[in-house]
């Protein structure tokens, strides 16, 4: 069983934490200086503690803290050459944490889905081993990148889950504005994002083409699909997904100036 030392367990890190614990292949500490945050992940962890140094023992750590906490953290924590050191620090490059660490680093930017098995990640082509493959798989997708391209990345799939409870939220307004109580209505809308992004990941058609197929002609769908396209709606999405990676830059500068 491979073990894995989470260091920061706020909502990302538990995230990541709560879907190691549920493949069941992962002994899990959890590490955390907030007694609140080990509580809130204590049923999952096989251990909490508040003590950085255990991470030493780890196969795997996990640096899940606050951009502004990566050099302290670093500063007590002495990893072997043989471990990997998985960073998700927002805009933390992955040299600035190489050049203070033994261990492999590799960065990654995952998002909350994580929790349920059902995350999207990027990580590094850097730094990145067979054993880090197969623990992002067990919680989800993720692809290779450059680096240069993480603060996409960081908008795309860290930032979008957002985006897509924004949507969500919309479609379940529509259905209780049409008579559905919102528990019905949450769960259609739900139920049909979750659906329609797995049809994405498994259909070999085109995003476009998959529209097409649920537009029949004269049909409610296309009807709908009119407003959308008439609409800026895609627009937003973009400008929305552009601000988030812009912030995602700024916050790496602060590192790249030092």
């Amino acid at each position: 069983m491979t073990n894995v030392s989470v260091i920061g367990c706020g909502n990302m890190g538990g995230a990541l934490l709560s879907g190691l614990a549920r493949t069941g292949t992962y002994d899990v500490t959890a590490i955390d200086l907030d007694p609140d945050a080990l509580a809130s992940v204590a049923d999952r962890a096989d251990r909490t503690t508040d003590d950085v140094a255990v991470a030493r023992e780890a196969d795997i750590v996990v640096l899940a803290v606050k951009p502004t906490a990566v050099d302290a953290v670093l500063a007590d924590l002495e990893l072997r050459s043989d471990q990997s050191l998985v960073t998700i620090a927002a805009g933390v490059p992955r040299a600035h944490v190489a050049e203070q660490t033994d261990a492999t680093v590799v960065r990654i930017m995952p998002n909350l889905a994580a929790e349920t098995g059902n995350m999207a990640a990027a990580a590094t082509e850097a730094g990145l081993t067979d054993e880090i493959r197969e623990m992002l798989d067990a919680v989800g997708e993720f692809v290779e990148i450059d680096e240069s391209r993480m603060d996409t990345s960081t908008a795309v799939n860290g930032s979008g889950p957002a985006f897509a409870f924004y949507l969500i939220d919309a479609m379940k307004e529509a259905g209780i504005d049409g008579g559905l109580d919102p528990e019905q209505a949450e769960t259609l809308a739900a139920q049909t994002f979750k659906g329609a992004a797995e049809t994405v990941l498994r259909d070999e058609r085109s995003v476009s083409d998959l529209i097409d197929a649920v537009c029949s002609p004269n049909g409610t769908t296309i009807e709908g699909m009119e407003v959308l396209w008439d609409s800026d709606a895609d627009a937003s999405v973009v400008e929305a997904v552009g601000a988030a990676e812009e912030r995602s830059r700024e916050l790496a500068e602060q590192f790249q100036h030092e």
